[in-house]
This record gives structure tokens, sequence and C-alpha cells, in this order.
């Protein structure tokens, strides 16, 4: 049963535990569970005796499954508590470069698919090949269904390029992104069938085009928000990891679904939770390259190591539209900007993985 006199610090309900937060063997992951109890209580925390410091009740254990349940028990009074928590042990150490808004590349592969003979005559796709060529990235693409001016879908793309999509199955996945760009925030309030529906819309197109090589069970919805009613319809859809910014305790848009304000102060310390009820691994991303200098980018992501260390996980979230010399905020250095934090990366010694492959096993 739940009480108010015990209370988890770490790890808390849903939390997904990495190798920085203990010690990693092939064996399993040892590390230090905390409690605040009542002084004098005799705590337990999975059969093991807590040892008290000024009310925090600590005790050393080990986890080895995917899965696993912390068990809490004070055997003077019988109160008890159990939760599940993760221990995902792929996790650290990784990052991917991601991509929201895209549509426009799309468009010009199928205007020019009589005369391009393969997807990377297209320079921004290409401009992707090269940092994956040099660096290894991987790349997740996140989709609109429709372009702004309403003049190209995805059920127009070709599928001529069908077999060299699916040669890119080990460094690029396309997913649901929204129906179009705008208005913003398309979702925030929008029922489970609205999501659904769109989300339905772009897997079929990236089905067709691509075949299943490319799909994935991640996503990130435009703008971040939905009601629960939203990321049920994307959890129905296959999408049980849900990305985005979970900002809190600033001026800063939330783009955190539909987290409280406690759940997202947790996520923006751990970059990683599940909410156990609805069966969704929520993650943050690291920064948002296109917001950023490029003489910025290095000093933001370094400083993360006085806000209680580097990320576990490192996603960069960049928008497709910023590449372009006719979008009015148009980035000359959108490749360089994309290098820089790429090979930040790789200085730190983080390795491409797409968090389908660090979160579920």
């Amino acid at each position: 049963m739940t009480t108010s006199g015990i209370k988890p610090i770490f790890p808390i309900e849903g939390d997904v535990l990495h190798a920085r937060d203990g010690i990693q063997t092939a064996e399993g992951l040892s590390f230090t569970a905390k409690i605040s109890a009542p002084a004098g209580s005799g705590i337990t925390i999975n059969g093991t005796r807590a040892i008290e410091e000024d009310g925090i009740f600590s005790a050393e254990l080990t986890f080895r499954n995917y899965r696993n349940t912390l068990q809490i028990e004070d055997r003077g009074t019988g109160e008890q508590l159990s939760f599940p928590v993760y221990w995902a042990s792929q996790f650290a150490g990784k990052y991917r470069l991601s991509i929201d808004d895209n549509i426009r590349f799309m468009q010009d592969i199928a205007k020019h698919a009589n005369s391009y003979s393969s997807i990377f005559d297209n320079a921004y796709l290409n401009g992707l090949r090269k940092l994956h060529q040099q660096y290894g990235t991987k790349v997740h693409l996140n989709l609109f269904y429709m372009s702004v001016e309403g003049d190209f879908s995805l059920s127009s793309f070709p599928e001529k390029f069908r077999a060299e999509w699916a040669e890119q199955a080990d460094w690029i996945r396309l997913s649901f992104h929204a129906y179009q760009e705008f208005p913003d925030a398309p979702y925030k309030n929008a029922s489970f069938e609205t999501v659904k529906k769109d989300c339905d819309l772009v897997m079929k197109e990236i089905k067709r085009i691509a075949g299943d090589h490319l799909t994935g069970p991640v996503t990130t919805i435009h703008w971040g928000e939905v009601n629960v009613e939203g990321s049920r319809a994307l959890r129905a859809a296959g999408y049980k990891g849900q990305l985005g910014y979970f900002n809190v305790d600033d001026d800063l848009p939330a783009v955190s679904y539909y987290l409280t304000v406690e759940q997202r102060r947790n996520m923006k310390k751990r970059f990683i939770w599940k909410d156990e009820q609805e069966d969704i691994i929520f993650i943050r991303s690291s920064v948002v390259v296109d917001r950023k200098a490029k003489d910025e980018l290095v000093p933001f992501l370094n400083a993360y190591r006085e806000q209680g260390g580097l990320p576990p996980y490192v996603d960069f979230l960049v928008h497709e539209q910023y590449y372009y010399p006719d979008y009015i905020a148009y980035q000359p250095d959108y490749f360089e900007k994309l290098e820089t934090v790429v090979r930040w990366a790789n200085e730190q010694g983080y390795t491409p993985a797409f968090l389908d492959e660090c979160i579920f096993n």
C-alpha cells in the first residue's frame, strides 16, 4: 500500500536506470536506492536492511532484468510500497540526430523522380548521408503528410526508390510528426481519433514508400503537445517511445505531452521516464540545434557537466526548414552546426544508436 510516511527519492516509479546510475556489468546494474521515512523506521528495500542517515534510508541493490520491482517495507509499522523500475543497459553513451518537420526533401525527390537516379541526388538527404559516412550518425526523420502550400503530400511520392530506402535501414528512421506544419500545436487538445487518423495516414505512406524497414516505435509529435488521449493514440499506433523538451521552471514552451510539472522536473533531471499506466516511455531531447548559434552549441552541451552531468543519451534535435535559403529563418551554416554537435558527441565517447535500440530491452 502507499503511505505518506515512505517517500521514494531514487529511483521513483517508472524511472529508467542506466550505466551512469551505478556500476554496470554484464550481470546487472548495482546502485544505491534512497528513500525518506520517519527517523528510526525499520526500513528494508528489496529485503535489504536500509541504512539511515538524517532521515534518508539507503540500500545497495542490483537489478538484473529490464523490468524490476522496488519493494519498500517499514518492518515496524508493516507499511509497504512497491513499484516498477527499469534498467536500460544500452541507453547511456549513445546519441542520434532527430529532425522534425520533414516534407520538403520528399517533395523535391518526388518532383525530380524522372531525373533522380537516387534519393541522395537530393542535396539535403545527401548531406545527412555524409554525416553518417563520416561519423556513423543515425538519423531519425519525423515527417509531415502535407506541404505548407498544400501542393504536395506523401501520397504523391513514387515507389521508385523503395529498395534504396530499405537499404538505409541501419541509419535512417522515418516516423509520423503531424499532418502539416500549421496551425501551431495542432494536437494540443485533439481527440484520440484525430491523432490516430493523421498518424495512420503518414505511417501508411511510409510503408508504401519504404516498406517496414525504416519504421520504429519512437516518434516526436509536432510541438510535443498532446493530452493523454493524444499520447494514447500514438501508443495505439505503435509509438511507445515519445520525445519532447520537457521544459519546466522557465519561460520556454513546455513541449511535454501531458506530463505534470513534477514529472517534467524528473524528466529534466533524468532525461527518460516511463508512464507505467500508459505504457509509454518519454525521452528528453538534449539540445535544439537550430535555436543556438554555431559557437554556442559546444558550450551549451558542455554546461551539462555542471548541471548534474552530461546526458546519458544525447538527442540532437533540429528542423528541416532551416536548411532552405527561401525560408524566413534560413541558417546557411545548417550542416556546419550538425557536424559540430555530431563531432562533439564523437569526442565525448558517445556512439550512434536509435532509441529503439536502447530503451526497450
